[in-house]
């Protein structure tokens, strides 16, 4: 009972907080909608009637969880039971679509983040030149910069997967970079000093202190990245006129007003965020476990 005390119920009564509030919201920008229908059709509107007409619309400003719940049931669990998984209606072939590109974009991210990292810890001429052009890189909106990387690279042949990875990398290289310099340099001066007095070369004091000293750091940067590049890949794409992958999911939504068909994708990509930083979580647990930093 106190484990349930003490973690579940909290949790349990912020959600129902957020779900009592959505609620709420959805009456109070719907209710324009069903005020002007029942003056052009003489109606009389209770409090009753109102709230089920806000409640049921087919194109509200707010769906109803209820609606969005339906609508994720409908592009998933029904297109399942129906074998029609990988159709172009379901969530499912969406996500995996939007899956596949953030991914790739992770690991060329993660990747090119810590050689960057460890080329600005062990080269002064990079961490004084190359660290606030990382820093500055960030300041540029990705929504300039999707449209661009789209363009050039269709320019030279480049389409499908890749163009949205490298958008998606471009997010997530960063909180790599900070995340695995800070961690690199976590280890103090006694230490270091002590790795000398055994004449330690560079490479065995970056593999046997620094590296391990990190880890922290960087699981919880990838963690970061990993939002990051999802994030990515949706705004990727968006100006490509993708007929696949949530973030065309959402466009097709905007386009013919399906505001459920939006809500439907935008949760659809948060659990798939949560899913994605949840393995990362598990991964982290079982590594620095072995590494003994945890119990």
């Amino acid at each position: 009972m106190n484990w349930f005390r003490d973690k579940v119920l909290p949790v349990l009564t912020v959600v129902l907080a957020i779900i009592a509030l959505w609620y709420a919201g959805a009456i109070a920008l719907n209710a324009p909608w069903a005020y002007d229908k029942a003056t052009r059709t003489g109606e009389n509107l209770t409090i009753t009637t109102l709230i089920a007409d806000t409640w049921t619309q087919d194109k509200p400003k707010l769906p109803t969880p209820d609606q969005v719940v339906r609508e994720i049931w409908k592009t998933t669990g029904a297109m399942v039971l129906r074998g029609r998984t990988w159709s172009k209606r379901s969530l499912i072939y969406h996500a995996w679509v939007t899956l596949s590109a953030t991914v790739l974009g992770f690991a060329l991210g993660g990747v090119f983040g810590i050689l960057l990292a460890v080329g600005i810890v062990h080269n002064r001429a990079m961490d004084m030149s190359v660290m606030p052009w990382v820093i500055a890189s960030q300041t540029i909106p990705i929504l300039a910069i999707a449209p661009m990387v789209i363009v050039v690279l269709n320019a030279i042949g480049i389409s499908g997967l890749l163009p949205k990875a490298i958008i998606s990398m471009y997010l997530s290289f960063f909180p790599v970079v900070v995340g695995m310099v800070k961690g690199l340099r976590s280890p103090d001066r006694m230490q270091i000093d002590q790795m000398r007095t055994w004449f330690a070369s560079r490479w065995q004091m970056f593999w046997k202190l620094r590296l391990p000293a990190s880890m922290p750091y960087l699981f919880t940067s990838l963690k970061v990245a990993m939002a990051a590049s999802l994030v990515g890949t949706i705004v990727g794409e968006l100006p490509t006129g993708a007929v696949a992958g949530l973030g065309a999911r959402l466009l097709a939504g905007s386009y013919y007003g399906q505001t459920i068909q939006i809500w439907g994708a935008l949760i659809m990509a948060a659990v798939l965020a949560a899913i994605l930083v949840g393995l990362i979580g598990v991964l982290q647990r079982v590594t620095l476990k072995r590494m003994g930093m945890l119990r």
